[in-house]
């Protein structure tokens, strides 16, 4: 990892643009770009750096930083937001942020670019999905291990997304939770 350049440090104010840590600071290639200009980065502590790094190593509680970087003005920070809180989704304070975050198109697509954990979830009439939207069941599910049928139009509200399967989805129905495939579902408005 080499230092921050003397742009970054500007912008950064010499804290970690994610948390706000101070201390020694790295830039971060946000992917799938390429790093080339300073906007495709973001200055971050080693704290950050380690969890981006190794997923299995995430700290739930470090990153409710996310409440204040996600209104960053600057794209790449938006990004590795909005990355982690769909990578977070499970937890209902992300969810909650997730119903909050704004992307611009071109900041959304590079979000959901190739170079995140972020799979395109798509419902029954190609409608995008995202983590704490309500979709409504269109047919009758057996659900498998709880004795009971998801009767067609029952609301499932604030979804989570299964990030390695985007023909999948998770949420509470009779207060279990399940996991549905997004070809059984319609996105609500």
């Amino acid at each position: 990892m080499s230092l921050l350049s003397t742009e970054l440090t500007a912008r950064c104010g010499s804290k970690c643009e994610i948390c706000g840590a101070g201390g020694k600071l790295f830039p971060f290639v946000v992917a799938p770009k390429t790093g080339n200009h300073v906007d495709e980065q973001v200055a971050i502590c080693n704290t950050c750096h380690d969890q981006l790094e190794n997923p299995e190593r995430i700290d739930v509680t470090h990153w409710r930083c996310i409440n204040d970087c996600m209104w960053s003005t600057v794209p790449a920070v938006q990004v590795i937001s909005y990355r982690m809180l769909q990578s977070l989704s499970d937890q209902e304070w992300a969810q909650d942020l997730l119903g909050m975050i704004y992307l611009d198109d071109e900041t959304l697509e590079w979000a959901e670019g190739s170079g995140g954990d972020v799979s395109v979830h798509k419902d029954s009439n190609g409608q995008v999905l995202k983590a704490g939207d309500n979709v409504v069941l269109i047919k009758d599910l057996d659900v498998k291990g709880a004795n009971f049928i998801a009767k067609r139009g029952t609301a499932v509200r604030r979804i989570t997304l299964v990030t390695d399967n985007p023909e999948q989805i998770e949420g509470r129905v009779n207060d279990q939770h399940i996991v549905i495939l997004t070809k059984f579902v319609k996105k609500s408005v």
